[in-house]
């Protein structure tokens, strides 16, 4: 029992290891202000194909709309490439990911569960809660420097 303990906190701090520094090609980290219905925070994002996608887009003013019981979603004005995708673990409240079927965003503040065709783009920074205000709002996404 305690052998499968510890090779569980192994996989969870090899897994951290590997996204708790996201950064693009110069080293700097990769990190989004997002901002809707008097709310703003900050994401950072996966040093990933999709997630250097997002932000070569940036700025961008989208529409955040709440979609089933656990995210928000935004449509972007284009698709992100898909490079590099495939299943991931430790999905939890707070990834920023994009539906690749769709062309969205999706913003989870709730529990999910990965499927084909969604890729982490990165994580909110100091948690979910904005997400937590209901409804339609214009969003406005920029590069923070």
């Amino acid at each position: 029992m305690l052998a499968g303990i510890a090779a569980s906190l192994a996989v969870g701090l090899a897994a951290r290891a590997q996204t708790s520094a996201p950064s693009d090609r110069k080293g700097v980290a990769m990190r989004l202000r997002l901002a809707f219905a008097d709310q703003e925070f900050t994401a950072t994002l996966e040093d990933n194909p999709s997630a250097r996608d997002l932000l070569s887009t940036v700025p961008l003013d989208l529409t955040i709309d709440d979609y089933a019981t656990n995210e928000k979603i935004a449509y972007l004005p284009r698709k992100l490439t898909e490079e590099g995708s495939g299943a991931f673990g430790n999905e939890r409240p707070g990834d920023l990911c994009y539906y690749a079927p769709w062309g969205n965003l999706a913003l989870f503040y709730a529990g999910y569960r990965w499927s084909r065709g969604l890729i982490r783009l990165g994580r909110l920074d100091g948690g979910f809660e904005p997400l937590l205000v209901g409804g339609k709002f214009p969003l406005r996404i920029e590069r923070l420097s």
